[in-house]
């Protein structure tokens, strides 16, 4: 797969790195959001990314079906960017507004585990140029609560399966980008 992972912490400028990807590709540009709008603080940033991207980019919104959205959407004539994984981690491990309990191990739900493999076995398959977005949260202390452990643990194994999986692995910092995987040449 010729794929490239953005990883980044927030407002590291992964995104916009990300998007720069995309156009220098010269193809069909199809975003993939899997961010959801279900409060006025995330609709104000779903606004601002979508008033960053060109026009004439293709958008999916796809909350949690992501390796079928891969599936419809990746063909050699397009570049398709995922933002972000983190996103849709929350989304597949909160799908159900589960209540986890905040001491004690966390028995995650059927769909992360399916829609987990599904991803991984996506990526696996794909043949075309893809760019993926996530955060890199594991970079501070660990946290208070099983619930946020949890999901760091998850997110740190997610960024490890789909990084072996790609050819290019970048980690931007305060808007500069250090390839730590593939060749500093090479397309998404």
């Amino acid at each position: 797969m010729a794929a490239t992972l953005v990883l980044g912490g927030a407002r590291s400028g992964k995104s916009s790195y990300a998007e720069s990807l995309a156009t220098a590709s010269g193809k069909q540009a199809v975003y993939i959001a899997t961010a959801q709008g279900r409060d006025a603080e995330m609709q104000l940033r779903i606004s601002h990314h979508q008033q960053a991207r060109p026009a004439d980019w293709l958008l999916v919104e796809e909350p949690v079906a992501l390796a079928a959205a891969l599936h419809a959407w990746c063909t050699p004539d397009r570049v398709v960017l995922v933002d972000c994984l983190t996103l849709w981690l929350n989304n597949v491990l909160f799908s159900e507004l589960e209540t986890y309990p905040e001491v004690g191990v966390i028995a995650l739900p059927a769909l992360f585990h399916e829609q987990r493999a599904e991803l991984l076995s996506a990526l696996d398959r794909i043949h075309s140029e893809l760019i993926l977005v996530s955060n890199e949260i594991g970079l501070g202390v660990v946290p208070c609560g099983s619930v946020a452990r949890c999901f760091v643990d998850e997110a740190g194994r997610l960024n490890q399966e789909v990084a072996k999986r790609c050819t290019r692995v970048v980690l931007v910092t305060a808007g500069l980008p250090l390839l730590i995987k593939g060749a500093a040449g090479q397309q998404a």
